[in-house]
């Protein structure tokens, strides 16, 4: 998701770990993001493994789509549905919208042996600054109507709305956490939000990342992002704070306390550390920050001033490589797990330092084994680059930057790098792997040192599965038709 290119000093964020090792129990409250922004994505059923193998209990969505909704029935996951932004307006507009909307994504999943849907996250971080106030009439509306269908449909002490919010819709400038409050811009917005959720023993959802203030803040003081007690602390009143979570937290309590309404419980919906993409997006110190972050909130304390375990749903399970890179290259590589659901690093999600390598995804289906890369052919330097140009911009080569592995290769390695993620990004089309005749497709692993080439996931499954599957999809279609013709 597009994330904030500023960042109050104290909005905070954090990372939570996604996969516990086989056979250990994860810090209790954990829960992960699944994410779908790539070329191709593994198999709902890849996920509910990787999930299952590693003891993670909960998962947030970001769309209802059925077909994958349903592949959690039975399961014991607990699951988040989300509604993108774009529906806002239609949801708030009109009730009976809301109403169809829980008719076709919840309804029908919950029976027994159904699917365990706790939450639905209207919208995702609306009130962004960058998104210059384009939903601020309509998010607290299409709030109020999904709640109420589902009080409607008697799911309403089952399941709450609530509305992910990005960490910039509050602060306390240089004051510290105690001068906490919401935006000025949207505070009338937020109180009556608040409010709403306190009414409807709802949570209030936010997403906070400590690598952003540490990325985008030159000035940042790096080890306050991290847990190990290398930072300056921070004194707010009696308080002292040797981390960002828990400054930015705790500003939240204040602001929460400002609009009258203290007592709403508290989830982080996304908190991460990316791979690559970024000089702090690595995976020493990606490492770093999890082993801290696991083994505080393995102690269940919440933080000086909320006092109540919280949820953490890290961000996130794997990496997309179709994501916006507006606010950084970083934004492809959020995931602990790779494109294909294997592992990046070891970690230990039970928060008492024993790092294995998580459980990845089983019984994966590839592509035929074959890359594409880069043969010299008389080319210009102008006509190499171009091509490079273009690989890039229609493929991924994030990868490339900022003194990770793949930065580090001679240039021709590069350019096969980015060829070669074009092509699988295509599906192997071998008309993707021409480049005016600078490139061939091979069967000989490509892969550079530690610089990894991928092969495209098969999803061939999507079309060729079972007749229900397809049932599934046409009867989403057909909703989303009726909601057009009713809007």
């Amino acid at each position: 998701m597009v994330r904030a290119m500023t960042k109050p000093t104290w909005a905070v964020a954090a990372i939570v770990a996604a996969a516990a090792v086989a056979q250990l129990a994860c810090v209790k409250g954990l829960g992960v993001n699944w994410g779908n922004q790539a070329a191709q994505n593994l198999h709902p059923r890849n996920i509910v493994q990787m999930l299952k193998d590693n003891n993670i209990d909960k998962v947030k969505l970001f769309d209802s789509d059925a077909w994958v909704v349903k592949h959690f029935a039975g399961t014991g996951i607990e699951v988040m549905l989300g509604i993108p932004n774009l529906h806002l307006a239609s949801l708030a507009d009109r009730y009976k919208h809301a109403k169809a909307w829980v008719k076709a994504n919840l309804t029908r999943h919950i029976r027994e042996g159904g699917v365990d849907i706790k939450y639905v996250a209207v919208g995702n971080e609306p009130f962004l600054t960058a998104y210059n106030g384009s939903n601020l009439q309509t998010t607290f509306p299409a709030l109020w109507n999904i709640q109420k269908a589902i009080n409607e449909a008697g799911l309403g002490d089952k399941i709450k709305a609530t509305i992910p919010q990005n960490a910039d819709v509050y602060g306390s400038g240089t004051k510290g956490p105690s001068a906490g409050d919401f935006r000025a811009d949207i505070r009338a917005t937020m109180k009556q939000i608040v409010q709403f959720l306190r009414d409807n023993n709802a949570p209030f959802v936010v997403n906070i990342y400590p690598f952003l203030s540490l990325s985008l803040n030159p000035d940042f003081p790096i080890e306050f992002a991290f847990f190990s007690g290398g930072a300056q602390p921070v004194q707010d009143g009696g308080i002292t704070y040797n981390n960002m979570l828990e400054a930015n937290l705790d500003t939240l309590v204040w602001s929460l306390r400002r609009a009258g309404c203290g007592n709403v419980p508290i989830i982080v919906g996304e908190i991460g550390w990316p791979t690559d993409g970024d000089k702090y997006a690595t995976v020493d110190l990606a490492t770093k920050f999890y082993d801290g972050f696991f083994h505080k909130i393995s102690t269940s304390k919440g933080t000086p001033l909320y006092k109540d375990s919280i949820e953490y749903y890290l961000f996130g399970l794997t990496d997309e490589n179709l994501k916006s890179i507006a606010p950084g290259d970083f934004e492809r590589h959020w995931g602990v797990f790779r494109y294909d659901g294997q592992p990046k690093f070891p970690v230990d999600f039970t928060g008492k330092g024993s790092n294995k390598v998580p459980v990845g995804a089983k019984n994966v289906k590839y592509l035929e084994k074959k890359w594409c890369v880069y043969v010299k052919n008389r080319e210009t330097t102008d006509q190499l680059t171009a091509n490079m140009d273009y690989a890039c911009t229609n493929g991924d080569c994030t990868a490339l930057k900022y003194g990770n592995p793949c930065s580090k290769m001679d240039y021709s390695s590069k350019v096969s790098y980015a060829f070669n993620m074009f092509f699988q990004m295509m599906y192997q089309d071998v008309e993707a792997c021409d480049f005016g005749g600078l490139a061939k497709i091979v069967t000989k692993n490509a892969t550079v040192g530690n610089c990894f080439f991928p092969i495209a996931l098969d999803t061939d499954w999507a079309w060729s599965i079972a007749a229900d599957v397809r049932l599934t999809l046409l009867v989403g279609l057909l909703v989303s038709l009726l909601l057009f013709l009713e809007s």
